[in-house]
């Protein structure tokens, strides 16, 4: 794949081939995030915008150069969600002002959308809930209506509503994310990121009621997880599945289940996949384990010191 965007970067012209060409490079990106590793995908991300810099002083029609700040824009938006992911958060706020700034030159304006959910996200795991409302109320107001960045962002309102503890609304937001949703068909590629879809409706759902302590979140996150592993609904999503335990191990501990939240815990700290973004809801369950004085807690507060180095256990999240 590089060394053919090579090829057509060294071309007299953009053109239409190069740019489907292009377009398809960035899906095919966006499709990866789920199940690669982010460093490893950033480094691809990186290479692919390079060609786009490039690009941009060769000859090509107005048409063509609103594509390629398109692409550009979309790549800057996946390269700035894998340094968050990677906890890198200056360079992923510059990598969101970047996509920001190319999404306003295009005129596109759900990629503004999704800057704006991607940071609402971020503050998110740093603990400031209020920001994150801010956020995805105003990624909503800028989103086509019906739109995937529409309704990742009326679902990460909700994420922010459970963790101030606020009921009524993030019930509201979950049920207008379900209304959104119940007309969408399984896209062909479900695991692009920037494409909604209902597996991700019924992640999210699991997330924000194991949040607001809901005795609904145990059975919703097992049946969550059943689905992420099993191959009904496409190939195995392993990168979810990892969230959705710990999503379960939360509502296990609402429930009264503290041995079975730390075996979950453990069980997604030592898979290899958990990304140091979500580090911190680790640590939220491992200190909720902890303090049920559960036998095998020192066994996980040491793996997650081996595995989730150098992160520090957040003592200040809700």
């Amino acid at each position: 794949m590089a060394a053919e965007l090579a090829r057509r970067v060294a071309a007299s012209d953009v053109g239409t081939e190069t740019l489907e060409w292009l377009e398809t490079a960035v899906d095919d990106l966006a499709v990866a995030y789920p199940g690669t590793p982010p460093a490893e995908l950033l480094g691809r991300v990186r290479q692919h915008l390079a060609y786009v810099s490039q690009l941009i002083s060769v000859k090509k029609t107005l048409a063509e150069h609103r594509r390629l700040l398109v692409a550009g824009g979309w790549l800057s938006l996946l390269a700035a969600t894998c340094h968050i992911d990677l906890h890198q958060f200056p360079a992923g706020a510059a990598r969101l002002r970047t996509a920001a700034q190319l999404s306003k030159h295009a005129e596109h304006p759900e990629i503004m959308a999704w800057c704006l959910e991607t940071e609402a996200w971020q503050v998110l795991t740093s603990g400031n809930y209020r920001r994150a409302l801010s956020l995805s109320q105003d990624a909503q107001r800028i989103a086509p209506k019906g739109s995937s960045a529409y309704i990742q962002a009326t679902a990460q309102q909700g994420r922010a509503w459970a963790r101030l503890g606020a009921s009524r609304e993030t019930r509201d937001a979950l049920n207008q994310v379900a209304r959104l949703v119940a007309p969408l068909r399984m896209p062909d590629r479900a695991e692009h990121h920037y494409r909604y879809d209902p597996a991700k409706s019924d992640a999210y759902t699991a997330t924000t009621l194991s949040w607001l302590g809901d005795p609904a979140a145990e059975p919703y996150a097992r049946g969550v997880l059943a689905r992420l592993e099993s191959t009904t609904d496409g190939p195995p999503r392993p990168r979810r599945a990892v969230s959705a335990r710990l999503d379960l191990a939360l509502a296990l501990l609402a429930a009264g289940q503290p041995d079975e939240a730390g075996h979950v815990t453990l069980t997604a700290i030592t898979s290899g996949l958990l990304v140091p973004s979500n580090y911190w809801r680790a640590a939220e369950v491992i200190t909720a384990v902890e303090a049920h004085r559960v036998p095998e807690a020192a066994e996980l507060r040491e793996a997650y010191r081996e595995l989730c180095a150098p992160a520090k256990l957040p003592g200040h999240r809700a």
